[in-house]
């Protein structure tokens, strides 16, 4: 499981992009942070091959972050229990990372298979 955010544990930097112009001032292979689902931008990282985690809100737009090759989609800790058994049933590669207040709720999130937290 991977962990973002938490103050003991380091990950990799993103850099928080919401546009094209944007992402050109990170630097090469960076992580990029979509906060708001945008189909254009997606389609723009996955036409480029960009390593992208964006936020998504429902299932729908999980199932097009999976097809728009998203790294990580990060999204609200209860669609993350409702998106695990569509994620492990079509095989995602886009890792579902389930957004998170504690570290009580490790383990909870991890019962349902996610593929890591975000702290928030």
């Amino acid at each position: 499981m991977k962990i973002f955010g938490h103050k003991d544990i380091d990950h990799e930097q993103l850099y928080k992009v919401s546009s094209a112009n944007e992402i050109f001032k990170t630097p090469n292979n960076s992580l990029l942070k979509i906060e708001s689902f945008d189909i254009d931008l997606l389609k723009y990282c996955q036409a480029n091959n960009l390593r992208y985690m964006v936020r998504v809100t429902d299932i729908k737009e999980a199932v097009f972050a999976n097809n728009f090759k998203a790294t990580y989609m990060r999204v609200p800790k209860k669609l993350a229990k409702e998106l695990m058994p569509i994620a492990q049933n079509y095989l995602f590669d886009t890792q579902v990372i389930a957004i998170i207040d504690a570290e009580k709720e490790i383990a909870e999130m991890a019962k349902t298979g996610v593929d890591g937290v975000w702290f928030r």
